[in-house]
C-alpha cells in the first residue's frame, strides 16, 4: 500500500483516496514573474515523483496545476506589489509578456528534468469570475468585510483556522507588532484588492484589473488557488502539494476561504516539500547563489544530472546544493547510462529488486533507499538482460529518462585506439601499475576509458 506524510495529521498515513481508483491532485503552480530557480524546481521533480508513484499503484489521476499570473504580492500581510507588476517594471515588458516569458522558462526547466506536466494548467487570470463568485459565497455567509483597500476574510469566523499551521495564536499575537490598519485580526487576509481609484486622483498604475461587485480590482493569491482547484476537482478532493513554506499562511487561507464557502472538507492529504539551500547558505540576490536550470547547462551539466542529485535526498528533508554534489551525481548517472547500454536486450526483470524498489517508493517516497536498490541491482550476479528489464521498471518513476538514453558515438584516433590496447595487454598480464600509467595518458591526451562490468567504454574528457 501507498503511505505518505500528511502534513494536516504530522503523521505517515495510508493512502485511501475519495473516491478509489480515482484521484484529484492540486499542484500549486509557480507564480511567473521572474525565474523559477534549483529550489523550485527541486518540489516540482518532488510533484512528478508522486505522480509517478500514484499511477505505479494504478491510481486514476487527475492532476491540475495553477499558473500565478496576478495577485501575488510581495508580502503575505497583503502589503507591498503585486509580484507580476514588479516583474513588468525590472523586465522593461508589459505584465502579460512577463507571464509568457517566465511561464515558458517554467515549462522548458520542466521539460530539461524530464518532469510531465499535467495537461491542465490553469491560469488565475482566466478564472476571475469563479474567484469572483467564490468570494460572493463568502460574503452571502457573513464571513467577510471590505475595508477601503479591499474585501478581506474574517479569521475570527472560522474555529478551524489553525489546524494544518498548528501555530499558538496566543503566542503569535505576542510575537508580532503590525498596525492592523482596518483589519480585524492580524491573520484576517485580502480576497479582492481594490485598484487605485481614479477619483482620488491618483494615476491609474495596474496594468492587470477586473469589474467586480465591490470596484475595480484584481483577487488576492489565496482565492484564486481555492477557486480553481474547486472548478477542476470539485469542493473536496485528494491531495494539495506545495513547499513547506506555504503551511502557515497560503494553504491555511486555503482551507480557511474554501471550507468556509462550502462547509466540507477541503483536502484530504496535504503533501509539502522541503527547502534547497546553496553551499549551506539560503539562495539571495545578494550572494549571487540564485542559479536555474539554464545555468546547470551553462556549467556543462545535463539537467538529468540534476534530477539525479534531487533523487539522493528526501523530500521532507532540507536539501543542501554545491557544484562538487552535481558533479557527483553526473559522474553516478553516467555510470548507471554505460551500465545500462552495455547490457543484453531486456528480458524478464529480476523480481525481488522491483519488489524492494516498489516497496521503497511507496513508503512515503523514499527514493533514497530507492536509489541504492538500484545500485544493488547493477553489481548484483543477476543476468544483465534482466537487469535492463528491471532498470527499465524502476526507471518509470526515476525519470531519468533511460530507455531514450543513446551513447553519443565519437571517432576515436589511432593513437588512442593503440593506447588503449596496450593497457588492455597490461591488464590481462596483471601489471596494474603501468595499465594505471597508460590509463592517465590517454586521459592526458582528452580521452577516458570506463571500465565495466564487460568490457569498457571510451569517452572524451
Amino acid at each position: 500500500m501507498f503511505r505518505i506524510y500528511n502534513t494536516l495529521s504530522r503523521s505517515i498515513e495510508n493512502f485511501e483516496p475519495l473516491t478509489p481508483p480515482n484521484v484529484g491532485m492540486y499542484s500549486c503552480g509557480p507564480t511567473v514573474y521572474d525565474y523559477q530557480h534549483i529550489g523550485h524546481m527541486r518540489r516540482y521533480v518532488g510533484d512528478d515523483l508522486l505522480v509517478r508513484v500514484l499511477k505505479l499503484n494504478n491510481y486514476k489521476l487527475n492532476q491540475v496545476m495553477n499558473i500565478t499570473d496576478v495577485g501575488h504580492l510581495t508580502s503575505d500581510a497583503d502589503t507591498g506589489e503585486d509580484k507580476m507588476e514588479k516583474g513588468a517594471k525590472k523586465f522593461g515588458l508589459s505584465v502579460w509578456d512577463v507571464a509568457h516569458k517566465f511561464e515558458k522558462q517554467f515549462i522548458d526547466s520542466c521539460k530539461a528534468l524530464n518532469i510531465e506536466l499535467p495537461k491542465n494548467l490553469m491560469h488565475a487570470t482566466d478564472y476571475i469570475s469563479d474567484q469572483v463568485a467564490l468570494i460572493k459565497r463568502l460574503e452571502e455567509k457573513g464571513f467577510t468585510y471590505k475595508t477601503t483597500d479591499g474585501i478581506y476574510f474574517d479569521s475570527s469566523k472560522f474555529p478551524e483556522y489553525f489546524k494544518l499551521s498548528r501555530q499558538n495564536p496566543e503566542e503569535l499575537r505576542g510575537g508580532i507588532r503590525v498596525e492592523l490598519g482596518e483589519k480585524k485580526n492580524i491573520y484576517d487576509f485580502a480576497l479582492w484588492k481594490f485598484s487605485p481609484s481614479a477619483s482620488s486622483g491618483q494615476v491609474k498604475k495596474r496594468q492587470m484589473e477586473w469589474d467586480s461587485p465591490w470596484g475595480k480590482g484584481f483577487p488576492g493569491w489565496h482565492v484564486e488557488c481555492s477557486a480553481m482547484s474547486i472548478k477542476a476537482l470539485g469542493e473536496s478532493f485528494d491531495i494539495h502539494t506545495g513547499g513547506i513554506d506555504h503551511i502557515n499562511v497560503h494553504h491555511t487561507n486555503e482551507i480557511a476561504q474554501s471550507e468556509a464557502a462550502t462547509g466540507k472538507a477541503f483536502v484530504k492529504y496535504w503533501i509539502h516539500f522541503a527547502f534547497l539551500t546553496v553551499e549551506g547558505e539560503k539562495m539571495s540576490k545578494s550572494l549571487g547563489n540564485i542559479f536555474t536550470v539554464d545555468d546547470v547547462k551553462k556549467k556543462g551539466f545535463d539537467p538529468l544530472g540534476l534530477r539525479y542529485l534531487y533523487l539522493q535526498t528526501h523530500y521532507r528533508q532540507e536539501m543542501n546544493f554545491t557544484w562538487e554534489a552535481l558533479d557527483g551525481a553526473q559522474t553516478a548517472l553516467n555510470k548507471l547510462r554505460s551500465e545500462f547500454v552495455s547490457w543484453d536486450e531486456a528480458k524478464v526483470g529480476c523480481a525481488e529488486f522491483e519488489q524492494r524498489f516498489r516497496d521503497a517508493v511507496n513508503q512515503d517516497l523514499n527514493l533514497p533507499e530507492a536509489l541504492s536498490i538500484v545500485w544493488e541491482m547493477v553489481k548484483s550476479d543477476y543476468p544483465s538482460s534482466a537487469k535492463k528489464r528491471s532498470l527499465l521498471t524502476m526507471d518509470k518513476i526515476l525519470g531519468l529518462g533511460l530507455a531514450e538514453y543513446k551513447e553519443e558515438e565519437i571517432e576515436i584516433p589511432k593513437e588512442i585506439k593503440l593506447l588503449i590496447e596496450k593497457r588492455e595487454k597490461l591488464r590481462k598480464e596483471e601489471n596494474f601499475t603501468e595499465a594505471d600509467r597508460v590509463r592517465a595518458e590517454i586521459e592526458g591526451k582528452g580521452y577516458q576509458v570506463e571500465d565495466l562490468g564487460k568490457g569498457f567504454r571510451v569517452k572524451k574528457n
